[in-house]
C-alpha cells in the first residue's frame, strides 16, 4: 500500500473510531434494546448496529471502492481479501458493554491485498488508543511499545484464557489443558478478545488463547501483536484465514512453540 494512503487511511480511522467513542459515551445510558444473536449469552444492541452503520457511512462516502467487513452485517459479503477492506467491530465486549459500562473496545483493522496495514483497538470508557501501522510501530495513545521480552519459562507465563476451551473439546483435550494451567503462571479472563490482543502487545500478558474468534475480533489485534515481534496463528501453528472463525493463538513469539505443544497435547 502506497505509505502517503495509508497514513491518510490512519490519520482518518483515529478520527472515526474517537468520533465513535464520544457517541458510545453519549448514549451508552439509553435504552439499549439488548437482542441476541447465535445464543442466548451472544449479544447485540442497538449502539452494536448504530456504530457499525457509523463506520460503513463513513467509509463508504470517503473511499468508494474500499470493502467493509462488520460483525454487525452492514458491510460487504466477501469472499477474498482483495483490495483494501476495513475489519471492524463496533463493539468488541458486548455482553462487558451491557453488564459493566466498561472492558470493551472498537476495534479497526484495515488490511490491503490480504495484509494487515493498521490496527487501531480503542478502550472507550478507558480513552485508551492502541494503534499501529505495519512496519512502524505500535503504540498506546502517545507511547511507543518496546519489542516484548524475550522469556524462556512457561512458568512465568500469564495467559488470557476463556470458558470456551472447557466446551471445544473437539480442539483441544481437556486433561491437557488442566495441566497447561497449572504449568503457567496464571490466566486472565478480560472478555474483550481485542482488549486480550492489546494486552499482549503491550507486554502484561504473555498470549491469549481463544477457540473460536471472528475475523472482526483479531483483525487489528493482529497488526499490534505483529509490530511488537509477537506471533498468531490458528492452534496447528498454521496461518489464520481471515474471512472464517478459527481456534487462535496469539503470544510472545518466545511461546508460541511452548503453548503450541500444550494445546496439541492429547488431541482427540
Amino acid at each position: 500500500m502506497n505509505v502517503t494512503l495509508r497514513d491518510e487511511l490512519y490519520n482518518h480511522a483515529i478520527e472515526w473510531v474517537h468520533e465513535a467513542g464520544n457517541i458510545i459515551r453519549d448514549k451508552m445510558n439509553d435504552p439499549l434494546d439488548i437482542q441476541t444473536k447465535s445464543n442466548a449469552n451472544d449479544l447485540v444492541t442497538k449502539l452494536d448496529k448504530e456504530t457499525e452503520q457509523f463506520f460503513v457511512g463513513k467509509i463508504k462516502k470517503t473511499y468508494r471502492d474500499h470493502f467493509v467487513l462488520g460483525e454487525e452485517g452492514y458491510g460487504d459479503d466477501l469472499s477474498s481479501l482483495a483490495g483494501t477492506v476495513w475489519i471492524i467491530d463496533p463493539i468488541d465486549g458486548t455482553m462487558n458493554f451491557v453488564h459493566q459500562k466498561r472492558n470493551f473496545a472498537i476495534s479497526v483493522g484495515i488490511y490491503h491485498d490480504g495484509v494487515g496495514e493498521i490496527g487501531i483497538i480503542y478502550d472507550v470508557m478507558a480513552n485508551t488508543l492502541y494503534h499501529a501501522k505495519r512496519g512502524e510501530g505500535a503504540y498506546k495513545n502517545d507511547v511507543r511499545l518496546p519489542a516484548l521480552m524475550e522469556k524462556t519459562k512457561i512458568n512465568e507465563a500469564i495467559i488470557g484464557m476463556n470458558h470456551f476451551w472447557l466446551c471445544e473439546n473437539r480442539f483441544v483435550d481437556e486433561r491437557a489443558m488442566q495441566q497447561f494451567v497449572k504449568d503457567i503462571r496464571g490466566t486472565r479472563v478480560y472478555g474483550s478478545a481485542a482488549l486480550e490482543f492489546a494486552y499482549t502487545a503491550e507486554g502484561i500478558m504473555d498470549g491469549y488463547i481463544s477457540m473460536s474468534l471472528s475475523p472482526w475480533d483479531i483483525a487489528a489485534g493482529i497488526v499490534l501483536v505483529n509490530e511488537v515481534g509477537g506471533k498468531t496463528t490458528d492452534i496447528d501453528g498454521n496461518e489464520l484465514n481471515m474471512l472464517e472463525k478459527s481456534p487462535i493463538l496469539t503470544c510472545n513469539s518466545a511461546f508460541h512453540t511452548k503453548i503450541l505443544d500444550n494445546l496439541q497435547k492429547g488431541r482427540k
